[in-house]
């Protein structure tokens, strides 16, 4: 696969500093000297984190919407984006400087196509905020506001009218900005294409929201439609890139981004340009990752092998082995590895196969194992291959000595999840 320009990022919160962008107080409590004090930390927390992110290479950001308290309520009747001219100023340089791109998201409640005016009001003051803040620091259009189209109402026809009608109203500050996504329950991304069509504004493609709210086209195909809608005022096309957490309800993001799947989906991207959101619980640790990827980094390309290897080979032994000296070799770029083992885990388990790869996972428990643990396992894997136990009985059985005898080795395996 040829890699092409490709910035990743992550969303609002970074877990390797303390720096906080989102401080808030009740309504009550907010007095135009409190306001001031949290939009100084705010402000101070983003700063902190944007000089972060400059050190590891990280290019895309997106600021959390409560960056300034109560930013579209008529409670802060502040002028701050005069009163932080000097702050914003300096995190306006760190954007510039390196090159940046940042955006923002309001949250359920900013609605353009509610059936009632009094909240179409609220989401427009809400946008002007958004706009705002962006304003403050980038003239560029590139720097977006990403909103869903909102509610169907009973009619998902006149829902979206309504949504081009108020799109057609808005101040040419919020269009130049705002991009519209895909969600995972009312519109789907044909149909946001559509709006798109009608309104001229960008599309963001949600892989994850696709693979719930589907309207049955390839995803490479979407993709490339939705890359289509942007200009070149509006900079290179945006993605918003999220896996299933498997243990929860549909549409919950992962802990952290699997990198397998992950160069799957930029596969399908081709020769395309883009910029990718990840929607991801570790934040700036999984866009580390697959930066350190993209770029080549030997010692994560072994990391990131070391968390696949097992279920490689209970699947194809040949393939492991195969993988496994490339990756040693460390001349095959990591596209063409995550390639190699998106293809072995297509496979079925083979039996013999696996129970080959149980016997080496149960090497990292065997010495410390008691003997009615040892007398259990040669049970469990004699049954397996006798075809009387399940390779599930099996991995349940392991898992559950990783959880008593710790193996680091095996702490992020996949082999206990496919």
């Amino acid at each position: 696969m040829e890699m092409v320009n490709i910035r990743i990022g992550y969303a609002c919160i970074n877990l390797s500093v303390d720096a906080a962008t989102s401080k808030g107080c009740l309504l009550k409590n907010a007095t135009p000297e409190r306001l001031r004090e949290l939009i100084a930390v705010n402000l101070a927390g983003l700063r902190k984190i944007l000089e972060y992110n400059s050190e590891k290479g990280i290019r895309l950001f997106r600021i959390s919407s409560d960056l300034i308290p109560f930013g579209s309520h008529e409670v802060n009747k502040l002028e701050w984006h005069r009163e932080f001219e000097e702050e914003l100023a300096c995190i306006a340089d760190i954007i510039k400087r390196d090159g940046m791109r940042v955006s923002m998201h309001p949250g359920q409640y900013t609605v353009l196509n509610s059936n009632r005016e009094e909240v179409v009001r609220s989401a427009v003051r809400e946008l002007e905020y958004h706009a705002r803040v962006l304003d403050s620091i980038t003239s560029s259009a590139e720097h977006k506001i990403v909103l869903h189209i909102g509610g169907v109402y009973g009619d998902k026809e006149a829902a979206s009218s309504r949504f081009i009608e108020n799109y057609k109203k808005l101040p040419d500050s919020i269009k130049r900005r705002l991009v519209i996504e895909n969600d995972e329950k009312n519109y789907n991304a044909c149909e946001v294409l559509q709006i798109s069509d009608a309104t001229g504004a960008p599309v963001i493609f949600d892989n994850l929201h696709n693979a719930i709210n589907s309207c049955g086209e390839a995803e490479a195909t979407l993709v490339r439609e939705c890359g289509r809608t942007w200009k070149s005022m509006d900079g290179q096309p945006k993605l918003h890139y999220s896996q299933q957490d498997r243990g929860k309800r549909s549409g919950a993001h992962s802990q952290t981004i699997e990198a397998a799947p992950f160069f799957g989906f930029l596969e399908e991207l081709g020769d395309l340009d883009a910029d990718i959101m990840l929607e991801v619980k570790d934040k700036n640790i999984s866009a580390e990752r697959m930066i350190a990827l993209l770029g080549g980094s030997r010692a994560e390309l072994q990391r990131e092998w070391a968390r696949y290897k097992y279920a490689v080979m209970e699947r194809s032994y040949a393939a492991y082995k195969e993988i496994g000296v490339k990756v040693a070799q460390g001349a095959t770029g990591a596209a063409e590895i995550f390639g190699a083992i998106n293809k072995a885990l297509e496979m079925e388990p083979h039996a013999g196969e696996a129970a080959n790869a149980a016997e080496h996972v149960w090497g990292y428990f065997k010495k410390r194992a008691g003997s009615e643990e040892k007398e259990e396992f040669k049970r469990l894997v004699e049954g397996f291959r006798g075809g009387d136990v399940s390779l599930q009985e099996v991995k349940i059985f392991l898992s559950k000595l990783r959880g008593k005898y710790p193996a680091p080795y095996l702490s992020d395996s996949y082999y206990f999840s496919t």
